[in-house]
C-alpha cells in the first residue's frame, strides 16, 4: 500500500509541475531538473520490487562481536535488541520436539547479548528467562539467564522466586530451588516461602541448610504454636 501511495504522489507532483511550466509558457533549468528527478523516482517505483518479507526461519542471532563495537552505546544497543526480542518472545528456531526448543536458541542469544551489554537490565533477566522457560521451553537458556540475573540482583525476591520455580520444576534441582526460595524469603517474599525452602532443602539432601532455615525461622517467630511446629520439623530433620 505504501509502495503504491509513493508512486501515486510522485506522478501527481510531476504532472502538477509540468502543467505549471506549460501554463507559464516557459521552462527553467530548475524545472527540467525537477521533472527528470521525479520521472526517475517514478520509474524506480515501477521497476523495483517491494522489499521481500523476512521469514521467521531466516532470523539470525546478533553476533557477539557487537560488544566490541558498541563503545559508548552499550545501553542504546541493548535497548534495541530488547525491543527486537519483544516482537518474537514465542519464536523457537529449532525444536527438540513439539513442546521443547533447543538450547542456545535465537531468543536466548538475543537476551544473553542484551544483558551482556547492559548488566543492570533487570527486566531483560526476568522476562527473558521466563519467556525462555515458559513460552519456548529452552530450559538450558533460561537457567543461564536466571543465573546471570541473580548475580546482578541478589536481593530481588521476585527474580529469585521465579528462578527457584525454574530450578525446581525444570532443572529438577531441589537444593538449588531451596537456596533461591530462601533468598527470596529473606528479601521480602511471603513468610511461607521460608517453610518451602526448608522442606526442599531436606528433600534435596542438604540437612544442614534445612536446619539453618528452620532455626532462623524459630528465632524470628513470636507465635508459640508456630514455634512448636517449627521445632518439630527441626527435630525431624535432625533425625
Amino acid at each position: 500500500m505504501l509502495h503504491s501511495l509513493i508512486k501515486m504522489l510522485t506522478l501527481k507532483i510531476m504532472i502538477s509541475w509540468v502543467t505549471r511550466a506549460i501554463q507559464n509558457n516557459r521552462f527553467y533549468v530548475s524545472d527540467a531538473a525537477v521533472i527528470v528527478l521525479l520521472s526517475g523516482l517514478f520509474l524506480t517505483q515501477i521497476f523495483f520490487q517491494k522489499p521481500a518479507v523476512l521469514k521467521k526461519s531466516e532470523y539470525l542471532p546478533p553476533p557477539q562481536i557487537i560488544q566490541n563495537l558498541a563503545t559508548g552505546l552499550q545501553i542504546q544497543i541493548s535497548d534495541s535488541l530488547w525491543l527486537r526480542a519483544l516482537q518474537d518472545f514465542d519464536y523457537c528456531d529449532k525444536k527438540v520436539n513439539e513442546v521443547e526448543c533447543t538450547s542456545e536458541s535465537w531468543l536466548y542469544q538475543i537476551v544473553d547479548l542484551t544483558t551482556d551489554l547492559d548488566k543492570r537490565f533487570r527486566d531483560a533477566y526476568f522476562f527473558g528467562a521466563m519467556s525462555l522457560t515458559v513460552l519456548i521451553s529452552d530450559y538450558s537458556g533460561a537457567s543461564q539467564i536466571f543465573d546471570k540475573g541473580i548475580l546482578q540482583f541478589p536481593n530481588d525476591w521476585r527474580l529469585s522466586y521465579a528462578a527457584a520455580y525454574h530450578a525446581l520444576f525444570e532443572e529438577k534441582n531441589k537444593l538449588k530451588a531451596s537456596q533461591l526460595y530462601y533468598a527470596a524469603a529473606e528479601n521480602g517474599a511471603p513468610a511461607w516461602v521460608h517453610v518451602l525452602a526448608g522442606r526442599l532443602a531436606d528433600e534435596g539432601g542438604e540437612r544442614k541448610f534445612a536446619q539453618q532455615i528452620l532455626k532462623q525461622m524459630i528465632e524470628n517467630s513470636k507465635e508459640p504454636s508456630l514455634v512448636k511446629r517449627l521445632q518439630n520439623k527441626l527435630d525431624g530433620v535432625k533425625d
